[in-house]
């Protein structure tokens, strides 16, 4: 009966550090929602919220990290549980990156905000919805174990670099054409990158997703199939 109470602690405390997971990468999906919500809209008070809310995604990676580390102390997990406590954080860590990478586009929003529109927002929102759908659905393979969807996460970054450049281009025709967009340009260009970037944090944790499933790194091999 000892041993069953145990085992059903135990649990309880892993659910826990899922719950914890997921609940994190929801405010980090809102924050992407949100970052881009305030430049397309123009609502530099949206902005400051989201600015602001990055100290939320901080609390809650030391929570977890804290949580992962008492039950990594207390109970010695072993194989899979082990596997998944050591890569829950890491992933905590590129959540929480996504994070201030939510916050610099804050900020490079509401500088643009003070300016007339270099030009109709259209490449950025799909970026960003693509960004946030590839974070949900890494955290989703990660709670499900499921190596298929991380692997399907890890491909659809190709389409959110492919969009990073087509920005860059359109961006540098704007530049060349006529100097004073320079500046709104290079913020434009900002929050492109931070996009960029929030998708790698995304694959990244895909990446580990597949080593906890199956056993093997992918890293850095173009991922090809497992």
């Amino acid at each position: 009966m000892e041993r069953e109470h145990y085992s059903k602690q135990y649990d309880a405390e892993l659910n826990e550090i899922r719950s914890k997971l997921l609940e994190m990468g929801g405010k980090v999906e809102l924050m992407i929602n949100d970052a881009l919500k305030s430049l397309v809209e123009r609502d530099s008070a949206l902005a400051d919220r989201v600015i602001a809310f990055d100290h939320e995604i901080n609390r809650l990676e030391m929570e977890i990290d804290e949580r992962c580390l008492q039950v990594l102390a207390r109970r010695q997990p072993a194989a899979r549980d082990l596997r998944f406590l050591t890569l829950a954080l890491k992933i905590v860590t590129d959540l929480e990156r996504i994070g201030d990478q939510c916050r610099n586009i804050g900020k490079r929003a509401k500088e643009l905000n003070e300016e007339p529109p270099l030009k109709p927002y259209i490449d950025l929102p799909r970026m960003a919805q693509w960004a946030g759908v590839m974070v949900k659905e890494a955290l989703d393979a990660f709670v499900g174990g499921d190596d298929r969807l991380a692997l399907k996460v890890c491909g659809d970054d190709q389409f959110v670099d492919d969009l990073n450049e087509q920005i860059q281009r359109e961006l540098l025709t704007f530049m060349m054409s006529d100097p004073t967009t320079i500046a709104r340009a290079i913020k434009v260009n900002a929050i492109a990158k931070c996009l960029e970037r929030i998708a790698d944090h995304a694959t990244n944790v895909a990446e580990m997703v597949i080593f906890m499933v199956k056993g093997k790194d992918i890293r850095h091999t173009g991922h090809p199939a497992v």
